[in-house]
This record gives C-alpha cells, sequence and structure tokens, in this order.
C-alpha cells in the first residue's frame, strides 16, 4: 500500500507540482503559431535542451530575478521589450521550467516565499519541461513527426502565455511568433552567461538559504534563424541580476559602441608609493616605456593597477587615456582574490621566473626551459631533448608528474568515454598528484584545449563521445612545441574514444620542422606548419575548432588577416588572454573584425595558477587565464 500511494504521489507531483509554479502546460503547441516554421520549431528545442543542460535549477531559485534586453527597444511591437523580467522555477520543487515578465513588478506580486502566487491581470509567458508522457497529444505529435530534441532523457519544453484573472483563474494562449523569437534569445543567451554569476557570500541575510550573488551584467551576442534575420544576423542579448542593474554609460558612447561598466573616476589625480621587495622584477612606465625600479616608481593612487617612473608621465598619461580607463582597472585589481588557485601548495608567483623555478629545483630543466628567458637563442620546438618522460619534466619525483598510464575505472554506463574536467582539483585527484606538484603551469596549454573540446564546443563535444576525429587549427604556437609530452595527456584523457588532429600553424614554426607530424599519443597527433594562418590555411584540411592561447590580440597586426578568415569560415574559434584588461582589448578587436562573441569572457579553470604582471600594471596576468569564443 505504501508503494501504491508513493507512486501516486509521485505521479501527482509530477503532473502538478508541488512547489513554485502555476502548475503543467495548458497543452497549446507550437504547430499553431501563425507564421511559425518546422525549422524554427527545432531551434527552439534545441536551445531549451541546451539550457537545460546547464542545470540553471542546481543555484537559481524564483527569488533570483533577471533584466532581459533583445536588441532595440525599436525592434518589437508597442517599441518595448516583450518580457523585461524573468525567473528560474523548479530548483527548489514544484514546476521544472522559467518564466518572462512583462515587468520586474508583475515578477514580485507572483514570487511568493513558498508558492507562486496568481497576481490578477498579469501575464506571463512560460516555458515548463514536461515529461513526455504527460503531454497533450497534440505536443506528442509535433514532437515525434518533427523528430524534436529532448531536454534531459525525457522532458521536452510546453511554452505558452498566461493571464491570471481577477478571480484567481488562469486563461491561456499561444505565444506569437514574435514573442518566440524574444525567448529564443534569451535561452541562447542565459544558457552562456548564468554560469558566470557569482556568489555573494556575505551580501544575503543569514536567516534564508537562498544564494545572494553579487550585480551582474553581461551582453553575447546572438545569431538568429535564418528566417528571423531580416538584414541583421545577430542580436546583443543583455542578461542582468538584479534587473536594474545596468551599464553606467559616458556621455561619448555611441548607438553602435558598448557601453561600459564603469563610471569615470573623479577629476583627482593622487597618488602613492609602491612598496616591492627587492627581489622582484623590474617594471616598465606606462606613458613613456622606461624601465623603472620598484622602490622607485609610482602608480595610480585610486585603481593602484598602473604604474610609472614620475608624476609628471602619471599626469599625462592620465589626460591622454587612463582616465577613461582608471575604473575598469580598479574593477580588476578588486577581483584579483577571486583568481587566486588557493588549492596548490607551491609558490604561485613568479615575478622573477628563474628564481621561481630554482625554488622548485626545475630551473634550466626539460620542458621547464621555456619557463624562463635562458634558453631564448633557441628557436621555439628545438629544445634539445635528453631522455624520458622523467627529464622532460626536469626531474621532478615519480610521484609529481603524470605517468604516461591510461587513467583506470573511469567509465560511464559501463562504457569508456573521454574523462570530463571541472577544474584542477579533480585532474589532480585523478592522476593522484600531490597539490604541491607545479605541473599545472605547463599542463594549463593541453588541458585548456581539452576544456574548449569537451566544455565550450558541443559539436566537438559530440564528435568525441560518438569516436569521431576531430581537426583542430592551433594558431600562434611558441614554446608549447616543446611540450608535446604534456599535450600527450589529452590521449589519456580521451579514454579510448575519439581521435584529435591538431594543426599547429604559426611563423615561429621552424623551417625544418614545417611539415612534420607528430603522433604523441595513439589518439592524437600534431602537424606543424611554418607561415601566417590565412595564408596557409587552403591547404589544410577544414576544422571542426580554431583555438589560440594567450594570443594577445590587440597587439599584433598580422591577426588581422587571420580573423578575416574565421569570419568567413564561420567556424567556432576560442582565444585564451592572459588578464583582463587583454580581454577587453580582444572584444574590441573580434568586434572590430565583424566577429560576434557568443562566450563571453570567463575565467578559464584550466589557468595557470602561477601569477605574473604585465610589466606596466600590477594586474594580475594568468596564462591562459581567461577564455572567449566566436561562432561558437
Amino acid at each position: 500500500m505504501d508503494l501504491h500511494l508513493k507512486n501516486l504521489f509521485d505521479r501527482f507531483q509530477e503532473q502538478f507540482g508541488s512547489g513554485p509554479g502555476l502548475g503543467p502546460g495548458s497543452g497549446t503547441c507550437l504547430m499553431k503559431v501563425e507564421g511559425i516554421s518546422s525549422n524554427f520549431i527545432k531551434l527552439l528545442f534545441k536551445a531549451s535542451a541546451a539550457l537545460y543542460r546547464t542545470e540553471p535549477w542546481r543555484r537559481l531559485r524564483p527569488g533570483h530575478l533577471f533584466g532581459v534586453r533583445v536588441g532595440k527597444d525599436s525592434d518589437w511591437s508597442g517599441k518595448k521589450q516583450p518580457f523585461p523580467c524573468s525567473q528560474f522555477i523548479g530548483g527548489d520543487g514544484g514546476d521544472i521550467g522559467f518564466y518572462m515578465f512583462r515587468s520586474e513588478n508583475d515578477a514580485k506580486k507572483m514570487t511568493g516565499s513558498r508558492e507562486t502566487i496568481r497576481a490578477p491581470n498579469v501575464e506571463l509567458l512560460r516555458v515548463t519541461y514536461e515529461l513526455e508522457t504527460l503531454m497533450f497529444p497534440s505536443n506528442r505529435k509535433m514532437i515525434k513527426s518533427l523528430s524534436l530534441e529532448a531536454s534531459g532523457n525525457d522532458r521536452f519544453p510546453v511554452i505558452d502565455v498566461t493571464r491570471c484573472t481577477s478571480s484567481g483563474e488562469l486563461q491561456f494562449r499561444n505565444p506569437t511568433l514574435e514573442e518566440l523569437k524574444f525567448v529564443y534569445a534569451f535561452m541562447r543567451a542565459i544558457s552562456l552567461v548564468h554560469p558566470l554569476l557569482q556568489a555573494d557570500k556575505e551580501g544575503g541575510p543569514n536567516w534564508t538559504k537562498l544564494i545572494s550573488f553579487g550585480p551582474f551584467i553581461e551582453t553575447v551576442d546572438i545569431q538568429w534563424p535564418p528566417e528571423m534575420a531580416r538584414g541583421h544576423e545577430l542580436v546583443a542579448v543583455t542578461i542582468s541580476h538584479p534587473p536594474g542593474q545596468a551599464y553606467e554609460e559616458k556621455i561619448s558612447s555611441t548607438a553602435s559602441s558598448t557601453p561600459t561598466k564603469y563610471a569615470e573616476p573623479p577629476d583627482e589625480v593622487t597618488f602613492m608609493d609602491i612598496r616591492v621587495n627587492s627581489n622582484s622584477s623590474s617594471r616598465h612606465c606606462a606613458m613613456c616605456e622606461k624601465e623603472v625600479n620598484g622602490d622607485q616608481s609610482l602608480c595610480c593612487g585610486r585603481c593602484r593597477a598602473v604604474v610609472y617612473c614620475t608624476s609628471l608621465c602619471q599626469k599625462q598619461h592620465w589626460k591622454e587615456s587612463h582616465k577613461s580607463m582608471c575604473g575598469l582597472y580598479k574593477a580588476m585589481m578588486e577581483r584579483e582574490e577571486e583568481l587566486v588557485m588557493k588549492i596548490f601548495m607551491f609558490p604561485c608567483s613568479a615575478a622573477q621566473p628563474c628564481k621561481w623555478l630554482e625554488s622548485l629545483g626545475i630551473h634550466q630543466k626539460g620542458m621547464w626551459r621555456r619557463k624562463c628567458s635562458c634558453y631564448s637563442h633557441c628557436p621555439f620546438g628545438l629544445l634539445p631533448v635528453k631522455g624520458g618522460l622523467w627529464d622532460s619534466w626536469g626531474g621532478l619525483d615519480d610521484e609529481e608528474y603524470p605517468g604516461d598510464l591510461p587513467f583506470h575505472n573511469q567509465l560511464r554506463d559501463g562504457i569508456s568515454s573521454p574523462i570530463l574536467l571541472s577544474g584542477w582539483s579533480e585532474y589532480y585527484n585523478l592522476r593522484s598528484l600531490p597539490l604541491s606538484s607545479p605541473v599545472a603551469d605547463i599542463l594549463s596549454h593541453p588541458l585548456t584545449v581539452y576544456h574548449i573540446l569537451t566544455a565550450l564546443s558541443i559539436n566537438t563535444k559530440n564528435l568525441l563521445l560518438k569516436g569521431k576525429e576531430v581537426i583542430l587549427h592551433y594558431l600562434g604556437p611558441e614554446g608549447e612545441m616543446d611540450w608535446m609530452p604534456a599535450f600527450s595527456e589529452i590521449s589519456h584523457l580521451l579514454n579510448g574514444l575519439g581521435n584529435i588532429q591538431i594543426i599547429m600553424v604559426g611563423p615561429e614554426v621552424p623551417t625544418n620542422l614545417s611539415g612534420t607530424t607528430s603522433g604523441i599519443s595513439s589518439r592524437v597527433r600534431v602537424n606543424l606548419v611554418r607561415g601566417v594562418y590565412q595564408e596557409e590555411a587552403t591547404y589544410l584540411p577544414s576544422p571542426h575548432v580554431i583555438v589560440a592561447l594567450n594570443c594577445a590580440l590587440d597587439r599584433y597586426s598580422s591577426w588581422g588577416g587571420a580573423l578575416d578568415l574565421i569570419k568567413a569560415i564561420g567556424v567556432p574559434a576560442f582565444f585564451t588572454e592572459q588578464s583582463e584588461i587583454l580581454c577587453a582589448n580582444a572584444k574590441q578587436v573580434l568586434r572590430g573584425a565583424g566577429l560576434h562573441i557568443t562566450h563571453p569572457v570567463t575565467p578559464n579553470p584550466f589557468r595557470s595558477p602561477v601569477k605574473n604582471h604585465d610589466s606596466s600594471t600590477n594586474l594580475p596576468s594568468y596564462s591562459n587565464g581567461f577564455v572567449l569564443g566566436v561562432n561558437a
């Protein structure tokens, strides 16, 4: 009897909910929406499934409201955003889905502490993830006839527009094509940006279990389906939390410019001495680039990020450029603590690389020779190799570096498949490496590549899971050409499924290595090609993804032709930069090339834990610190 009641209650709970939400779908069917195409329905279900995979309900509750802005107000009927406020429901019981409201005030009216309140005369758009077995026949028929993608194992989205009457009853209708267009853009954008929310441990009241998040705003470019484009293939979607969070735009901003998050600093210019340990490296003045010792330098007293040789240079730099950037630098300095990887037990600051390497006993040894300038006379890829893996890792103890061995007992449903990693802690644990081992500093390159292929690029992840080959174009290789033993770790992470061909293209490839192939493992091979990418790409096999690590897009004019080609072929491309300011510059370069950022700037979980500094600023810098993507 107890089992019967449990099954009955579970089915009731699945069908009618038991917490926030307005109950099951109303039976509306997208096939009845005027002007809708089968292709757009498929894209809606695909976007819905992609959002479902990101599991926003793990952290988000109805009390977390988001502001939504898709394009310009003039793009929509009534010259205003259709549903500028949204919330996720289902994280604490009840229906699984999300609601979109006509205003933040409407959202607050309907959000109770435990239940969704039926506020009179409030209209909202609902997307509810329902079990296929509980759906109306018309929707099940649509799913079968169009072969629509499921969300999770057996759920599909039901989309309707609901109005609460003054008597508390619910009225339902099909959404319009324009409303579906809006929700499509929201689903694509929120799946990219909600993982970026940072918990504010001190921001919420002690009496609630609701996670408090810090103020957040991010804009991403979303590609419209062909039938929706109307001459504009992409649209900027801005997600903010809380909804009132907004960019502070400068007066000089134009309609087409990207607003800045930071207001102009006050006119007062303040100075302070930088007191640096005597063993720190020399710096360069941000204005005149003169080399200056730490104990003789000055920095901006507001952001404390920029280094100068004299107060005259500081004042001149303030007038010419720093005044508009000071707020941005200040915010970056305040986030420095968030970037520190506190799990490691070796020194994670390398202001003087040689001394750092000496402290670890690996200076001028093995692959570590590319971590300082002592072997800069030797061309990339041509470091003399003495022996096996032990020598390559600089003579570290056997338990301190990954051996050329497979991972054991890593099966999914009894089948071998690529190992999906969340970060360094998981990797070190799987490899049984001590957290005193510095190998993460070199492994950052191959594991960042693997992270892109298995976490950021859905297409390459699916190919690998199906056991197929992925072709990756790797632009601008330098020191990593001497780190092939480290790149062989990718083969072990594939865990017996799939193959990767990495084609490294760049002007630093030695002439005598160009055209060679290195089978560094059974599942990963590396081809080296000397030259500029846009000139060599015609002769290369078409890539599934393009990668450029620590690329410094704003510092080399040669990137122009490569970016034009990336735009023309439309292949997903991912870039890493070492600091936030380089990311900000990279975004400008990419947008100037006509590329639209589809994967926003995020801290890379496989960035090097070793902190450096740009020579003219105090801004923290980490190899492969941040990743962003286009065409993804």
